[in-house]
């Protein structure tokens, strides 16, 4: 048999009838973990890069001039605190850590109930020699 000819491969053909809710949960849990912490991240790199080119400083400067009132001088660096981002962002992400958890269980229990109707996921394995 020559390099380039190929014989028909051996096939399988099977069936995800059943996913384990619990192992679903846990997979899911993981991977929001870790997109969660990645949010984190990309937030603080962001508001780190964007103060030390001084973008929240002539944003700032921007409105008061936009506002005109000298009395009533508009902080933009005191609403957007690093400490107070970084807490949003970290709250935010662990809503996002449940959510994803729960949706990713509830999903499964919902496809292993259809499942009986709609036979499975067909995955069809080759093997090429």
């Amino acid at each position: 048999m020559t390099q380039g000819s190929k014989s028909g491969g051996r096939q399988a053909r099977l069936y995800l009838s059943r996913v384990d809710p619990w192992s679903v949960a846990k997979a899911a849990f993981m991977l929001a973990i870790a997109v969660g912490i990645i949010i984190v991240v990309s937030v603080s790199v962001l508001w780190l890069a964007l103060s030390s080119l001084g973008v929240f400083e002539t944003l700032s400067r921007n409105v008061n001039e936009v506002v005109g009132n000298s009395q009533a001088n508009f902080d933009l660096m005191s609403v957007l605190d690093f400490s107070r981002v970084l807490g949003v962002t970290i709250v935010l992400a662990s809503v996002e850590v449940i959510l994803v958890s729960i949706l990713a269980t509830i999903f499964a229990f919902m496809y292993n109930l259809t499942v009986g109707l709609t036979g499975g996921v067909e995955v069809v394995l080759t093997d090429h020699q």
